[in-house]
């Protein structure tokens, strides 16, 4: 039987910069993909199925649209999995019971690299719910599904009524279930009515877009987020499972006062709002410069500079290289805020310059007694590595707390605690390496 998890509770999704624009993603979440080419959301799925299984966790893929032997190669060595369930709705369903596709039940069940279930009954909306969730019921933790499609869904069960009666109970039920599902949907095939509604059901909603050859994703909804980039496109392109972002690429040319302002910001902590009442200007002016429609004035351009601890020439140049640098003095540490922790709870100092890039961040984290943070420092791809300086701390993964006192190292890799506690009685200082 499936078991609770933490409410709140944050993961990845195997797309580090789609965490860093949408915050990660919650336990709890229906993440709708509209896809323009149909295409699309294949590799947010497969890096999603991915970070899955790094994190050890049950994955349900509901196949509308695909014959197993068809998943299989799509997914490669991501079907190598005990925890991976396919739920076949296709051989019955588009399939329709055809030899052809029933000749890959003829193989032993024990040659197969994942668990496959198969739906005599796909076009039975009752019969197929009865076996998806018959199936997660056999299952612990924070199961994840994905949805290949709800397009498919609808081609099945003959209508946009049927498919919104089934969302429309289905997302509140995984939502209180503690799963994560991805649910892609062909934009041109569905009416922007059907659209609207689905996306005002689901917790998060992303548009995935084409035009002349450049692919955009845009988040449309976003629930339990504070967002700087709602509904603003965001240029990407991909190579095998490899997602790069346009705000990823260092050019040899100059930077885009935008882009680095938006880079040294979020590095920080600060979000927009927050920035501009430090600057003295509008939220909608660091809005605009980081979208490069304005360029700030001298004044305001000094004043970022001042309060991201930078110098000015931060915004025009590259990040300087980390070998033209061997030591960095206390005065160059630089507070950072946690938005997603109680501000009295943790207090944290880059300790390298804000504008300095190498391969590791190091920051000394202190947490204040008989205080808990409800989620990690930070949402990141990658390892990390902290030794406690002094004090005492409990962290929580998964279902088991693990006890830190003074001269204890905790080294991560794809984990993410989902709860930091200090027992006290004092100041639990932690020196943490964030390794990209």
């Amino acid at each position: 039987m499936a078991s609770a998890v933490s409410e709140g509770q944050r993961v990845a999704s195997g797309v580090s910069q789609l965490d860093r624009l949408l915050g990660g993603l919650f336990i709890g979440d229906n993440v709708v993909w509209h896809d323009d080419a149909g295409s699309l959301a294949s590799v947010f799925c497969l890096n999603f199925i991915q970070a899955s299984q790094a994190q050890e966790r049950p994955l349900i893929y509901v196949s509308f649209d695909r014959s197993p032997k068809n998943l299989l190669d799509k997914l490669g060595a991501l079907s190598e999995n005990p925890s991976l369930t396919i739920l076949d709705c296709f051989t019955y369903g588009k399939g329709a019971g055809s030899p052809i596709f029933l000749k890959f039940y003829e193989e032993k069940e024990s040659e197969w690299p994942c668990q496959i279930t198969r739906v005599d009954e796909p076009r039975n909306v009752e019969h197929f719910m009865d076996i998806l969730y018959g199936v997660h019921t056999t299952m612990e933790g924070d199961v994840r599904f994905v949805f290949e499609s709800i397009t498919g869904m609808q081609e099945l069960w003959g209508g946009e009524e049927s498919i919104l009666n089934f969302y429309s109970h289905s997302c509140p039920r995984l939502y209180e279930l503690n799963t994560i599902a991805y649910w892609i949907l062909e934009k041109t095939a569905h009416s922007p009515r059907l659209r609207a509604q689905i996306n005002q059901i689901a917790q998060v909603a992303i548009d995935l877009a084409i035009k002349r050859g450049t692919t955009s994703l845009t988040i449309l909804k976003a629930e339990k987020r504070s967002l700087d980039n709602l509904h603003k496109p965001h240029n990407y392109w991909t190579k095998d499972l490899t997602v790069t972002f346009d705000a990823e690429r260092r050019t040899s040319g100059p930077v885009e006062i935008g882009l680095r302002l938006k880079e040294l910001r979020s590095k920080r902590g600060l979000s927009q709002t927050e920035l501009a009442k430090l600057v003295g200007v509008t939220p909608s002016t660091i809005s605009q410069v980081e979208s490069n429609l304005i360029y700030p004035s001298l004044p305001a351009l000094m004043k970022m500079a001042e309060v991201l601890a930078v110098e000015i020439s931060s915004f025009f140049q590259e990040q300087t290289e980390p070998k033209k640098r061997l030591i960095f003095t206390s005065a160059e540490a630089v507070d950072v805020k946690f938005p997603d922790l109680p501000t009295e709870a943790a207090y944290a100092k880059l300790l390298s310059p804000l504008d300095f890039e190498s391969k590791a961040e190091p920051y000394l984290i202190e947490v204040t007694p008989n205080s808990t943070l409800p989620s990690h420092f930070f949402i990141h791809k990658g390892e990390e590595i902290g030794y406690l300086l002094s004090g005492r701390l409990q962290v929580k993964l998964d279902k088991a707390v693990y006890s830190l006192r003074a001269g204890d190292v905790i080294y991560l890799t794809s984990e993410m605690p989902t709860q930091w506690k200090n027992p006290g009685p004092g100041v639990a200082k932690l020196l943490w390496i964030k390794v990209k």
